[in-house]
């Protein structure tokens, strides 16, 4: 039940889970040559299937939503609305997701804050809405999912004790 709920809040907030896919796919393509979107949007979906990661969506969508009606009290109204860089707390709160998969969805992360490709760029430049925690929690998603893939792929490494 809650998992539809977050996929209906992210697609209120302008995301599709097929274009956090997309960057998935290119975050993974070039270590797994028969990787598909198909596979990508499975690992997304996975990803928001975990009660921790909907719960995180559910207070960085809240909080953009209560700060595009002015409903934070102050200095956090005006700091979203300025969308801060030294606020840190939306990175804080996408490093929840990202690190249901290990460590690799934390360096995927920091490229994806970085770069901010595809939806994540377009989220951080808001125009009229308050994407302060979107952004992070998009490139979040699409960290994990993909650390997820790395760590499911056939070819990762496997090692025995001797």
């Amino acid at each position: 039940m809650t998992y539809e709920i977050a996929e209906a809040q992210l697609l209120r907030r302008g995301v599709r889970l097929e274009e956090i896919a997309q960057i998935v796919y290119s975050l993974q393509i070039a270590y797994h040559d028969d990787l598909t979107l198909e596979q990508c949007l499975d690992s997304v979906k996975a990803v928001l299937q975990k009660r921790e990661v909907q719960y995180t969506l559910f207070t960085g969508i809240a909080l953009d939503e209560l700060a595009e009606q002015k409903l934070l009290p102050e200095p956090l109204q005006s700091i979203m609305e300025a969308d801060e860089p030294l606020y840190g707390v939306d990175e804080t709160l996408a490093l929840g997701i990202t690190s249901v998969f290990g460590m690799i969805g934390l360096t995927s992360f920091g490229y994806l804050d970085k770069v901010k490709p595809e939806i994540i760029g377009k989220l951080n430049n808001k125009g009229s809405d308050i994407h302060v925690f979107m952004d992070d929690l998009v490139a979040g998603l699409a960290a994990a999912a993909s650390a997820r893939i790395a760590h499911n792929h056939k070819n990762a490494a496997t090692y025995s004790q001797k």
